[in-house]
């Protein structure tokens, strides 16, 4: 068994578009196929690796995988843009797709109850409950 790594070659038009547009695309490509239960989280300030994660749900490791090919397919056509890495395609239970700006996150539900990576990148957003008065 090969343990060579999945090599993809990376390409950012010039200027790079901006994380807007990269999310607008996204939100397009996996509203186009149906994904499941989508969130973006804004993680500025928490890691120097991204900017924004989108988290979405498929029904089947097929849908996970289509899901992730159209968000490949339409960043490139529209924005020009080539993933700088794409990782978890032959399993198809958890499909990162890594936009730089953008990192989208394409998992099986009972993978993404796993790992819980909603909860991960938001401790600590929201304020805590006080009592109504």
């Amino acid at each position: 068994m090969s343990s060579q790594a999945h090599v993809i070659k990376t390409r950012l038009p010039e200027p790079p578009p901006s994380a807007e547009a990269l999310l607008a695309t996204v939100r397009a490509a996996v509203e186009e196929l149906k994904a499941k239960e989508v969130v973006e989280i804004d993680v500025r300030g928490k890691t120097s690796v991204t900017d924004h994660l989108v988290i979405a749900s498929g029904t089947s490791t097929r849908h996970v995988k289509s899901i992730a090919d159209e968000v490949i397919k339409q960043t490139k056509q529209q924005l020009g843009v080539t993933p700088l890495g794409v990782e978890g395609e032959r399993e198809a239970e958890w499909v990162l797709v890594d936009l730089g700006d953008v990192v989208v996150h394409i998992m099986l539900p009972r993978v993404r109850e796993f790992y819980a990576l909603e909860r991960l990148w938001t401790v600590g957003d929201q304020p805590r409950d006080e009592l109504a008065g």
